[in-house]
């Protein structure tokens, strides 16, 4: 049976957490009435999820409690899930705007996958945030940051069914995908200013592909594995002038490091060994949705290459 949030969970969801924000209730009910749906999760991933079946074990594991039906939440696992192999867990669209994260994950799963058959136990929640894919927001219906709210009583409802949903998965790899949007700067960044009441900080936007590794746990040669093998697809984000991706230092190439768990960061749930937040940059000049996409997916088989190495197996070609 699918999780639900109780009543009286919800109730304190959709309250707790907005005591620093400028905005009320009736404001946030206001901004989530304004926003419509402009694709649908049932056609773009639901349908592609359930396709899937027969090649992973799918389960339902929620629904948002403001549309059970047409936001059910999914995971993806491998069949003959062992304790004797390492977990590999995927996240996409914990930020919903942010697409190829969402379809980097089901595009994997379809063309990747296969090639690491009986190397690892695989877990996939390609779509974390189906209200925000739908509307194309990086918020929940709430006004609030999933990617800040991976925590014990956590105000989102998508990120306490997500936790829950993980309780018994231990990941020894977290990849968690994401873009970097010019909609950050001209959306996403005034309207928080405007919920919190006080300006935000303009950071330029990065040409290119960069991966964000955890300041307490960086993994730097697992972060250069995942940039070689994505500059084989596109091109790799440079500093600005003053040595930062989004104002925040370079350590390598295409490399930037946060601290995951004070974030409160989806990848920083766990205690994975190995963790990533991916980041495309769709409005680049340069790039496809299809080449958004296949970064993604070569992130993701950069990185199990690595690992594979560690174990002394054989590289996987980039062949899907």
């Amino acid at each position: 049976m699918a999780a639900e949030l109780s009543k009286e969970t919800r109730s304190k969801v959709s309250l707790t957490g907005m005591e620093d924000w400028k905005w009320t209730k009736t404001d946030v009910d206001r901004w989530s009435r304004e926003q419509t749906p402009k694709r649908s999760y049932n056609e773009e991933v639901v349908g592609r999820v359930l396709e899937l079946r027969g090649r992973f074990e799918v389960q339902q594991y929620g629904a948002l409690s403001q549309d059970p039906k047409r936001y059910p939440l999914y995971l993806l696992k491998s069949p003959n899930f062992s304790p004797d192999k390492k977990t590999i867990l995927i996240t996409g669209g914990v930020h919903g705007y942010e697409t190829s994260g969402v379809q980097g994950a089901l595009g994997f799963l379809e063309r990747a996958a296969g090639q690491f058959d009986g190397k690892f136990n695989f877990v996939c929640v390609p779509c974390v945030s189906p209200w925000a894919y739908e509307t194309i927001n990086r918020w929940n219906a709430q006004a609030f940051d999933p990617n800040r709210s991976f925590r014990d009583g956590s105000p989102v409802e998508e990120c306490q069914l997500f936790l829950r949903a993980m309780k018994d998965i231990k990941p020894f790899a977290h990849f968690d995908l994401h873009e970097t949007t010019d909609t950050d700067n001209t959306v996403f960044r005034p309207a928080k200013g405007e919920r919190d009441g006080k300006a935000e900080e303009w950071s330029e936007i990065p040409d290119g592909f960069y991966a964000v590794g955890d300041t307490k746990n960086p993994q730097a040669d697992f972060q250069k594995a995942i940039i070689e093998s994505v500059r084989e697809v596109t091109h790799i984000a440079q500093a600005d002038e003053n040595g930062n991706i989004i104002g925040t230092p370079l350590e390598q190439e295409g490399v930037v490091n946060y601290d995951f768990k004070e974030s409160k960061l989806c990848a920083g749930f766990s205690d994975a060994v190995y963790t990533t937040t991916t980041e495309v940059y769709p409005d680049s000049p340069r790039v496809t949705d299809e080449i958004c996409v296949n970064a993604q997916i070569a992130a993701i088989v950069g990185g199990l290459n690595y690992l594979l190495k560690q174990e002394e197996f054989s590289d996987v070609q980039q062949e899907w």
